[in-house]
């Protein structure tokens, strides 16, 4: 779907779109067609339950005289709420819309409304945004598809009388779609086509906007020592691997230390010798979720040129069962030089990130560190697929990333740290267990594993197990893979840590 923008002017074909914002309060250009139209607009809208709410749509079959094939009004909500989301949405309802019906062309005007806090170039990159983000499908492998069920929008034309404002806003929000697309594409792969080795490749193409990419494999992991991680992966034909991804967007800053993010990539997650029952064990395809939100960043980073040294760091590995498997009551020495008890080979997230962790902390000294994993079944029991968990042993960052995820909708929620649940993962045997003494709280547990692995630094877990993967569309999202926590990392990013200038 191609998405431009050009100044106002008579539209000769397909879908014009219009805003409504609440109490069915036309905009200038929905009132100048509602004169044009002889009234079609405010008797359609009083013929119906629409009032010009957020996420509303109103489609009206375009009367005669006029030279397009349907109306559609589209709901704002309240001119003083309109804000980068509501726009998103706005973008994002429209084209499922507009699939739905079998339009291939669509206008929308977007009006400079008063009292709305936005601008109308703004507005424009927004809706622009969203649809583009809507409009994201995993079909490489479908072969045969109802023509009714394939996209129809081909093109959507926005009209802005300041073009040029409008497409400098626009300018960065497309690059982060674009990362976000390369993350959902790296989640969406099968496990046949995505795997270790595989997923590294396809890292190395970020040296494209400018990433140095660096690829550790299985003799370098033994040499240095990613014992826990190896451990995961050791039962697996495919071997493990570690990537450096290092963005140097700050050369001149007085303070050079990166920004760092590592992720858990378990390219696939059988559970191990502890394995998980077969059923939904199809889903364990995304458990990798986390290190491809870090590799999308990263690129997201270097596409708009932020002003920030970053590092992102994701160990990739699969978890199977096999005769070379690593086994309930194994002990195996981390690279931190601790030893773990790995009592559940299922939880083995924590194993993987022990060693990425203490590596990133210990070789880049960051400024502030953050892990993105798709840990424990149990933060779905205690947030569902609204929030991820967030625990962190610095308030300041927590505050950082919690204010980031409400400004672009990826919201967390922080879970305590504390040491009664430290004492929890104590092992007869070892410096530490893997596994809680019992099912109680199993998320706390799993992040409160990895802070012993990561020193000083200010640090945060996300547990995005319940948002990594949606089984329903929203507005800006279609069901499937949706790279959750990169629009929240990039904008945590952009207001607290570029360098000015």
């Amino acid at each position: 779907m191609k998405i431009a923008f050009a100044k106002p002017e008579q539209t000769n074909s397909g879908t014009l779109v219009v805003g409504v914002s609440d109490e069915r309060k036309l905009t200038p250009s929905a009132a100048a067609l509602d004169k044009k139209s002889g009234g079609i607009l405010t008797r359609a809208m009083s013929s119906s339950r629409f009032k010009g709410r957020k996420d509303e749509i109103l489609d009206i079959v375009a009367p005669k005289g006029l030279p397009l094939s349907r109306i559609v009004l589209a709901g704002l909500g309240k001119l003083d709420k309109i804000d980068a989301l509501r726009m998103q949405a706005v973008g994002g309802t429209l084209v499922a819309h507009l699939n739905r019906v079998g339009e291939t062309t669509a206008t929308m005007q977007v009006d400079q409304l008063p009292g709305a806090p936005l601008g109308a170039p703004d507005m424009a990159a927004h809706v622009a945004y969203g649809a583009k983000l809507r409009s994201y499908r995993f079909d490489k492998y479908r072969t045969k598809e109802k023509e009714e069920n394939k996209p129809s929008l081909r093109a959507l034309n926005l009209m802005v009388t300041d073009v040029a404002a409008a497409r400098k806003s626009s300018a960065p929000l497309d690059r982060t779609a674009d990362a976000i697309f390369f993350s959902r594409d790296l989640i969406s792969e099968p496990p046949n086509v995505i795997y270790p080795e595989t997923f590294a490749e396809r890292c190395k193409r970020l040296t494209a906007v400018g990433i140095k990419v660096e690829v550790l494999d299985e003799k370098q992991l033994a040499k240095l020592g990613f014992n826990t991680l190896l451990a995961v992966g050791q039962g697996s034909v495919r071997p493990s691997r570690v990537v450096v991804m290092s963005w140097n967007g700050a050369p001149k800053a007085k303070d050079k230390r990166p920004l760092a993010f590592c992720g858990k990539g378990v390219c696939f997650d059988t559970g191990g010798i502890s394995i998980k029952p077969s059923a939904g064990m199809e889903d364990m395809k995304w458990d990798m979720a986390g290190a491809g939100v870090v590799a999308g960043l990263m690129e997201a980073l270097a596409a708009r040129r932020a002003k920030v040294n970053a590092v992102g760091v994701v160990g990739l590995v699969e978890n199977m069962p096999s005769g070379s498997a690593a086994r309930p009551s194994d002990i195996v020495k981390s690279l931190s030089g601790k030893t773990v008890e790995i009592l559940n080979t299922d939880a083995e997230g924590r194993l993987v990130l022990a060693d990425v962790c203490w590596y990133t902390q210990d070789r880049f000294k960051p400024k502030a560190m953050i892990d993105l994993a798709t840990l424990t079944g149990a933060v779905i029991v205690a947030l569902g697929h609204e929030y991820a968990g967030i625990m962190s042993n610095n308030d300041d960052l927590t505050k950082n990333l919690i204010s980031a995820g409400e400004a672009v909708g990826e919201k967390l929620w922080r879970l305590p740290l504390g040491e009664a649940y430290d004492r929890d993962i104590d092992s007869d045997a070892a410096d530490v267990k893997n596994i809680g003494s019992n099912r109680a709280a199993g998320t706390i547990i799993g992040a409160q594993f990895i802070q012993r692995f990561v020193n000083d630094v200010p640090w945060a877990h996300l547990d995005i197990a319940g948002v990594a993967w949606s089984k329903k569309d929203t507005a800006t999202v279609p069901k499937g893979a949706t790279a959750f926590g990169l629009r929240l990392l990039d904008r945590m990013v952009a207001d607290h840590y570029e360098e000015a200038g």
